[in-house]
């Protein structure tokens, strides 16, 4: 039995049944198996091709079964959404291999039977192939797209109505491209030359951000966090578009800063480093397994000004009232605009989530200002292009509050500067992931 298959199917699983997360367990797969490089790549490939694409694949299978999906076991579900990706999305490996592991694996998880089935659905797929053929674009070109790019239909309906079809349809087809791979500068440590020395020197193909100055973007590479720079702490991961909201913050040396949903504390370790390690900051999150990523993050980096505390955002404002120089509410959201990174949320988002998220983003943003002192900051910032969860959060905000007004954001963008109010980034316009930054401050 091939142990790559059964490692993607075992992911797959459990990210449909436990709403894990794929990047975490092929990380974790990889090293307990300690897979070679071709081994890696092909469980990879598999893995995050079958999450990007399992809408379609779910589509493609009820072209080919009549009993529902959801009667099947879960595993034995897994491994059919791993073939299938094959399948379609892989030409160059054999039909034979594809049938003849995937049965072996559901031999391993239910009966003969069920072996006889599975091998029976992925030889008929390869027979007749055209079955799956999806609508064309003249035909019906929203349903066409949700199924050629593995989005779900009401994202790209929705996406339709804010950006126009061929807008959307470059979002959709650049979220299946590679990500951009980052890592931030620890300016506490080095200098972003330093680090660009040092991957020169190890042949890693590296340049630098234009956008921030401590970024610098990697065309390629297995396992960021296992980098030398990110282990000696001398630069942490962290995604370009994330390293503006500590800029755009602003802090100064000695200020206490609350940082609000802080975890896993890229930002929050950036703060720091801007704040030269003088200074307070208190990272919260309703997780303590979360809290302590930030404490290792923080030690790796050298930092020792972060106090982590569990505590859910919204009780922030009762407890700490008007005693923070700057606030960083970095809402939970739909993570729409961060698709191409974190595939999994394309399975998981709904568009009731959309309608709730504002509540509970609304609530945060209420508490967060509660803890800023007069003539303090605040900023607003969520990784998605959903104006509901953006604009209209910070507005009904700004409505409630006459002692709030907007700020300038783009005049506190570090390299680019730009006239706006608030900042919207979009992967297809400023080729980042889809971020949004708004900066208040309290009068006084």
């Amino acid at each position: 039995m091939d142990n790559t298959r059964h490692s993607a199917a075992k992911i797959l699983c459990s990210v449909y049944e436990k709403d894990a997360y794929a990047n975490i367990l092929v990380a974790s797969e990889i090293r307990k198996n300690n897979y070679n490089d071709i081994d890696r790549r092909f469980l990879t490939e598999i893995v995050y091709g079958s999450v990007k694409m399992g809408l379609t694949l779910d589509w493609i299978l009820n072209k080919y079964i009549t009993r529902p999906l959801k009667k099947i076991p879960p595993m034995v579900r897994a491994i059919l959404r791993i073939s299938v990706y094959q399948i379609f999305y892989m030409d160059k490996v054999p039909i034979s291999a594809i049938c003849n592991e995937a049965v072996k694996l559901t031999k391993k998880y239910a009966h003969q039977g069920t072996a006889n089935f599975v091998n029976a659905v992925l030889r008929s797929m390869d027979r007749e192939k055209e079955k799956a053929k999806i609508p064309t674009e003249e035909k019906n070109r929203l349903e066409f797209l949700s199924l050629a790019t593995g989005h779900p239909l009401w994202i790209i309906k929705r996406w339709e109505e804010l950006f126009g079809y061929d807008e959307t349809k470059k979002l959709a087809e650049l979220n299946n491209k590679e990500p951009i791979l980052s890592v931030r500068t620890n300016t506490l440590k080095t200098t972003r030359e330093e680090i660009f020395k040092e991957l020169s020197k190890q042949n890693i193909e590296a340049k630098l951000s234009e956008i921030v100055p401590e970024g610098i973007l990697i065309s390629k590479h297995n396992s960021l966090d296992n980098m030398e720079i990110i282990q000696s702490g001398k630069a942490q991961v962290q995604d370009e578009s994330s390293m503006l909201v500590a800029h755009i913050l602003s802090p100064e040396e000695n200020d206490f800063v609350i940082d609000l949903c802080a975890a896993p504390g890229g930002k929050t370790t950036h703060i720091a480093a801007l704040m030269k390690n003088k200074g307070k900051i208190l990272a919260t999150d309703i997780y303590s397994h979360k809290l302590k990523k930030i404490n290792e993050n923080a030690k790796r980096l050298g930092i020792d000004i972060i106090e982590t505390k569990e505590l859910d955002g919204r009780e922030i404002g009762n407890a700490y009232e008007n005693k923070a120089d700057k606030v960083l509410v970095d809402a939970p959201c739909s993570g729409i605009g961060v698709l191409r990174r974190r595939p999994d949320a394309r399975l998981k988002k709904t568009e009731e989530d959309i309608k709730k998220l504002p509540i509970l983003q609304n609530e945060l943003l209420e508490s967060g200002a509660k803890a800023v002192k007069n003539g303090g900051v605040l900023v607003y910032s969520t990784c998605t292009i959903e104006p509901r969860e953006n604009e209209e959060v910070v507005i009904k905000f700004l409505d409630k509050h006459s002692e709030f007004y907007l700020d300038n954001t783009g005049d506190y963008l570090p390299l680019k500067k730009r006239d706006e109010k608030m900042i919207q980034l979009l992967p297809t316009r400023d080729n980042t992931d889809g971020f949004f930054i708004a900066r208040m401050i309290k009068k006084g």
